[in-house]
């Protein structure tokens, strides 16, 4: 299977037309490159003659099928299951849009399945499920595993994201990435490495906040937390998530056991007060009084889209680094740079799962595509620099050897 971009038809008698009459292509570019959708089927053998069809269909695919079922392992060499990966997503937490359903969410499917193949070499099929209730989408899941080599879950909402995810780590023995999750949570390690490294300090001397405590600001306190930071907080609606508040969802409660060694309590404001490092994932707008307060040469990684949480140009007055999840400013924190590469590394050696050794090699490596080119404006690299996907794939499928989930 190959995603391609699907040249716009001209017709004008199709597609959703506004009270003129006219269709949106007529208005908009991008409803013009959606016509038709973004992606195709494309075989990767010759079907010219009947020598082909036998070879490609029956008889010759009877042999194939005959062998698999003497040895399923045999399904990774003749079959596309060790290279292709099922997007999936129920809809509930797309882009900024939040609960949109399935048929909304596709166009957003069909553009990450483009990029696994632009980014990645990595083919992928866009599936949005009907359905909101974790333990049916792990069933669907699972039952649809046997196609596919690997599973990234998308837009899927918090709490039920961390559920959904955890059993089907459980009950499958394919790589499960959850990219709202881990996808950020790489790329944004990679460049907090490197801004410390700009400023001569270590990742351990760095006292973080984090303003959001759903599926990215979750997953961003583990990873700094396995990295090695001196100390991360994260900020939800009400404050400081902290052991001393009795509203915590169990997630909460988890992350409060091992985040916050300061103690602190109160807004996120309060939190910020001397803090080396902002990362924003949730939206809304941080007060400059709050961002004037951080230590001297901090970092603001302000990441909602498309307004993030402190404007840069605020940002840059009290901030030594600045980052936004925008591609119109540098340093953009771009999930792009990271799960592309991941996956390609799995399948690459076949690893059984993803683990948290995967992820930090991952972050490792595309941190250190920067090297000597480091600067304020340059703590990441552009998701078109074309080492990104090789060095995150190489890292990735030697770290799956080193902790022995690789199969091949």
């Amino acid at each position: 299977m190959a995603a391609e971009i699907v040249n716009p038809r001209s017709d004008s008698d199709a597609g959703t037309e506004q009270e003129t009459g006219e269709p949106l292509d007529s208005f908009d570019p991008a409803f013009a490159l959606h016509r038709g959708g973004k992606m195709a089927v494309q075989a990767t053998v010759p079907v010219r003659d009947k020598d082909d069809l036998s070879l490609a269909y029956t008889p010759g695919v009877a042999k194939v099928c005959s062998a698999i079922a003497e040895q399923p392992d045999l399904v990774h060499d003749y079959t596309w299951k060790s290279s292709v990966v099922a997007v999936v997503t129920d809809g509930t937490a797309v882009l900024g849009l939040g609960d949109i359903g399935p048929e909304a969410s596709l166009p957003v499917m069909e553009g990450k399945a483009i990029l696994f193949k632009q980014f990645g070499g990595v083919d992928a099929v866009p599936i949005a499920l009907d359905c909101t209730d974790a333990d049916e989408i792990v069933e669907t899941v699972v039952r649809l595993a046997p196609s596919f080599g690997g599973v990234n879950l998308e837009d899927i909402s918090a709490p039920r994201c961390f559920e959904i995810e955890r059993k089907l780590q459980e009950r499958l023995d394919i790589p499960i990435f959850h990219d709202d999750q881990h996808g950020t949570a790489v790329v944004t390690l990679a460049a907090l490495r490197n801004a410390a490294r700009l400023s001569g300090r270590t990742l351990g001397e760095l006292r973080a906040v984090i303003s959001g405590a759903g599926a990215a600001g979750v997953a961003i306190a583990k990873m700094l937390v396995e990295a090695g930071i001196g100390d991360v907080a994260v900020a939800d609606r009400k404050g400081v998530v902290s052991a001393d508040r009795d509203d915590l969802t169990p997630v909460k409660r988890e992350l409060a056991s091992f985040t916050n060694k300061a103690g602190l309590s109160g807004s996120l404001e309060s939190a910020l007060a001397g803090a080396d490092v902002f990362i924003g994932v949730s939206g809304g707008t941080v007060p400059e009084p709050a961002v004037a307060s951080m230590a001297k040469g901090a970092f603001v990684f302000a990441m909602a889209n498309p307004n993030p949480e402190v404007h840069p140009e605020v940002a840059h007055k009290h901030a030594a680094v600045v980052a936004t999840g925008r591609s119109d400013f540098p340093n953009q924190i771009n999930n792009v740079l990271a799960f592309p590469g991941i996956f390609a590394g799995a399948l690459q050696v076949r690893a059984s799962r993803i683990t948290e050794g995967m992820k930090l090699a991952a972050a490792e490596a595309l941190a250190s595509v920067v090297g000597d080119d480091l600067a304020a404006d340059y703590v990441i690299p552009s998701p078109f620099d074309e080492r990104v996907a090789p060095a995150v794939t190489a890292a990735v499928a030697a770290a799956a050897r080193a902790e022995g989930v690789a199969r091949r």
